[in-house]
């Protein structure tokens, strides 16, 4: 088939675009988790920094994309720098939201409980907190990562190279072999990250959280 031609065509480089994708992808979903995570859970203890933050978190989600990804060219230039910024700062909500709502929806009376029990801040945080807002922030997580990984396709308008250059090429030349290829491989990663995060936010939620969920269901 011509798809498969185009993909072991050596001048294609479809490997080569392959890993820069992965690596545009992956370092920007790596650094969304990092601050996302940091951001929300400092924001949670206050509550104006959390109403500024969770409202602008609104408002960077309704900026077009593009215009992110164009804001930095005039100072970085073109490439890939420009472009792993511009995800980063739009994988960043997601997770943000999401550890924010997890932090803050956990019942203070088992904070109180636990300190009544003797439990340290730390020992608070790992065995209470975490378990219950960890699968909320899975969530986010997977979110911010198929936003991500269906978003950078827009680097191709600024050469960051990966899959996002056979589409914006195949929109210039007319070439449909190339603009498939590029959309499909784009759309088999964002589903397998989507898969894959789906069966680890389901395994890292407690049995009794399951449990509770089952039994609302029921009831609805």
């Amino acid at each position: 088939m011509q798809y498969i031609s185009f993909i072991q065509d050596p001048s294609n480089d479809y490997l080569g675009e392959t890993i820069a994708y992965l690596k545009l992808c992956g370092f920007s979903i790596a650094a969304a988790i990092i601050i996302g995570v940091l951001l929300g859970a400092l924001v949670s203890r206050n509550a104006i920094v959390a109403f500024i933050a969770v409202n602008l978190s609104g408002l960077i989600r309704a900026i077009p994309i593009i215009a992110i990804f164009l804001t930095f060219v005039p100072t970085l230039g073109i490439g890939f720098k420009p472009a792993i910024i511009a995800l980063i700062i739009l994988g960043i909500p997601p997770i943000l939201l999401n550890t924010y709502t997890g932090i803050r929806g956990v019942d203070p009376a088992m904070i109180d409980a636990a300190k009544g029990m003797g439990m340290t801040t730390l020992q608070i945080a790992t065995r209470i907190q975490a378990p219950l807002v960890t699968p909320l922030v899975a969530a986010g997580i997977r979110t911010s990562a198929v936003q991500i990984i269906a978003t950078a396709t827009l680097g191709g308008f600024i050469a960051a190279g990966g899959y996002g250059d056979y589409i914006v090429d195949a929109i210039n030349v007319g070439n449909n072999t190339e603009l498939i290829v590029g959309a499909v491989s784009v759309a088999i990663l964002a589903i397998f990250v989507e898969v894959f995060m789906s069966w680890l936010q389901s395994a890292l939620t407690p049995q009794g959280l399951k449990v509770q969920e089952q039994v609302a269901t029921a009831k609805a």
